[in-house]
Protein backbone atom coordinates (compact mmCIF):
# COMPACT_ATOMS: atom_id res chain seq x y z
CA UNK A 1 0.00 0.00 0.00
CA UNK A 2 2.57 2.44 0.39
CA UNK A 3 4.34 1.81 -3.12
CA UNK A 4 1.22 3.28 -4.04
CA UNK A 5 1.77 6.42 -2.72
CA UNK A 6 5.28 6.72 -2.56
CA UNK A 7 6.09 9.88 -4.52
CA UNK A 8 9.79 8.98 -4.84
CA UNK A 9 12.74 10.76 -3.41
CA UNK A 10 13.65 12.89 -6.51
CA UNK A 11 15.40 16.24 -6.79
CA UNK A 12 13.12 19.51 -7.22
CA UNK A 13 13.78 19.71 -10.98
CA UNK A 14 12.22 16.20 -11.41
CA UNK A 15 9.09 16.86 -9.05
CA UNK A 16 8.51 20.18 -11.17
CA UNK A 17 8.46 18.55 -14.69
CA UNK A 18 6.46 15.66 -12.94
CA UNK A 19 4.37 17.92 -11.47
CA UNK A 20 3.79 19.96 -14.99
CA UNK A 21 3.46 16.58 -17.01
CA UNK A 22 0.67 15.33 -14.41
CA UNK A 23 -1.20 18.90 -15.18
CA UNK A 24 -0.78 19.10 -18.79
CA UNK A 25 -1.44 15.59 -20.06
CA UNK A 26 -4.83 15.74 -17.40
CA UNK A 27 -6.06 18.53 -19.32
CA UNK A 28 -5.15 17.72 -22.24
CA UNK A 29 -7.14 14.21 -21.68
CA UNK A 30 -10.27 16.16 -19.92
CA UNK A 31 -10.53 18.10 -23.13
CA UNK A 32 -11.14 14.62 -25.47
CA UNK A 33 -13.48 13.26 -21.97
CA UNK A 34 -16.04 15.97 -21.76
CA UNK A 35 -16.86 16.11 -25.40
CA UNK A 36 -17.46 11.96 -24.54
CA UNK A 37 -19.10 13.04 -21.49
CA UNK A 38 -21.71 15.03 -23.15
CA UNK A 39 -22.66 13.03 -25.71
CA UNK A 40 -23.12 10.32 -23.14
CA UNK A 41 -25.63 12.67 -21.15
CA UNK A 42 -26.91 14.78 -23.78
CA UNK A 43 -27.34 11.95 -26.55
CA UNK A 44 -30.69 9.93 -27.51
CA UNK A 45 -28.44 7.37 -29.41
CA UNK A 46 -24.70 6.36 -28.69
CA UNK A 47 -22.85 6.34 -32.25
CA UNK A 48 -19.64 5.05 -30.30
CA UNK A 49 -16.73 2.83 -31.35
CA UNK A 50 -17.37 -0.51 -29.81
CA UNK A 51 -14.23 -2.42 -30.08
CA UNK A 52 -14.33 -4.80 -27.29
CA UNK A 53 -18.15 -6.13 -28.24
CA UNK A 54 -19.52 -4.73 -25.02
CA UNK A 55 -22.13 -1.81 -26.44
CA UNK A 56 -21.55 1.22 -27.99
CA UNK A 57 -22.92 3.33 -24.46
CA UNK A 58 -21.01 0.71 -22.14
CA UNK A 59 -17.55 1.75 -24.44
CA UNK A 60 -18.10 5.24 -24.31
CA UNK A 61 -19.02 5.38 -20.14
CA UNK A 62 -15.86 3.27 -19.73
CA UNK A 63 -13.51 6.34 -22.13
CA UNK A 64 -15.56 8.65 -19.84
CA UNK A 65 -14.66 7.26 -16.76
CA UNK A 66 -11.12 6.93 -17.98
CA UNK A 67 -10.91 10.51 -19.61
CA UNK A 68 -12.50 12.31 -17.10
CA UNK A 69 -12.41 10.70 -13.56
CA UNK A 70 -8.94 9.28 -14.25
CA UNK A 71 -7.62 12.69 -15.39
CA UNK A 72 -8.88 14.12 -12.64
CA UNK A 73 -7.10 11.96 -10.14
CA UNK A 74 -4.03 12.41 -11.98
CA UNK A 75 -4.48 16.22 -11.97
CA UNK A 76 -4.45 16.72 -8.26
CA UNK A 77 -2.11 13.62 -7.73
CA UNK A 78 -4.41 11.05 -6.13
CA UNK A 79 -3.84 7.45 -6.42
CA UNK A 80 -2.12 8.79 -9.38
CA UNK A 81 -0.58 5.25 -10.14
CA UNK A 82 -3.86 3.58 -10.02
CA UNK A 83 -5.57 6.19 -12.20
CA UNK A 84 -3.36 5.66 -14.97
CA UNK A 85 -4.03 1.94 -15.46
CA UNK A 86 -7.95 2.74 -17.51
CA UNK A 87 -5.77 5.25 -19.28
CA UNK A 88 -3.50 3.28 -20.73
CA UNK A 89 -6.05 0.44 -21.02
CA UNK A 90 -8.43 3.35 -23.17
CA UNK A 91 -4.80 4.14 -25.05
CA UNK A 92 -3.81 0.96 -26.28
CA UNK A 93 -7.98 0.18 -27.16
CA UNK A 94 -8.20 2.94 -29.18
CA UNK A 95 -4.32 3.02 -30.90
CA UNK A 96 -3.65 -1.43 -31.64
CA UNK A 97 -8.23 -1.94 -32.00
CA UNK A 98 -10.02 1.14 -32.86
CA UNK A 99 -7.40 2.53 -35.10
CA UNK A 100 -5.74 -0.69 -36.16
CA UNK A 101 -5.84 -0.51 -39.91
CA UNK A 102 -5.46 3.26 -39.93
CA UNK A 103 -2.45 4.98 -41.13
CA UNK A 104 0.21 5.81 -38.32
CA UNK A 105 -1.16 9.41 -37.92
CA UNK A 106 -3.85 8.46 -36.87
CA UNK A 107 -2.25 6.56 -34.24
CA UNK A 108 0.63 8.68 -33.30
CA UNK A 109 -1.48 10.59 -30.45
CA UNK A 110 -2.72 7.55 -28.97
CA UNK A 111 0.75 7.15 -28.52
CA UNK A 112 2.07 9.53 -27.07
CA UNK A 113 -0.48 9.50 -24.40
CA UNK A 114 0.32 5.75 -23.89
CA UNK A 115 3.48 7.10 -23.71
CA UNK A 116 3.09 9.61 -20.95
CA UNK A 117 0.66 7.43 -18.90
CA UNK A 118 2.94 4.93 -18.10
CA UNK A 119 5.88 7.03 -17.50
CA UNK A 120 3.85 8.59 -14.87
CA UNK A 121 2.50 4.94 -13.79
CA UNK A 122 6.49 4.12 -13.44
CA UNK A 123 7.46 7.54 -12.08
CA UNK A 124 4.89 8.45 -9.81
CA UNK A 125 3.43 11.37 -8.99
CA UNK A 126 6.30 13.33 -7.62
CA UNK A 127 6.49 15.43 -4.43
CA UNK A 128 3.44 17.94 -5.07
CA UNK A 129 0.77 15.09 -5.20
CA UNK A 130 -1.79 14.41 -2.65
CA UNK A 131 -0.15 11.02 -3.03
CA UNK A 132 3.02 12.72 -1.64
CA UNK A 133 0.84 14.04 1.46
CA UNK A 134 -0.59 10.40 1.92
CA UNK A 135 2.51 8.93 1.90
CA UNK A 136 4.34 10.90 4.94
CA UNK A 137 1.30 10.70 7.10
CA UNK A 138 1.47 6.18 6.45
CA UNK A 139 5.14 6.46 6.40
Amino acid sequence: MKKLFDPCNYNVNINLILLINRLAIACFMLVHGLGKLTKLVGSATIQFADPLGIGATFSLSLAVFAEVFCSVLIFVGLTTRLATIPLIITMIVAVFMVNANNPFGDKEMGLLYLLVYLTIAIAGPGRYSIDSMIFKKIS
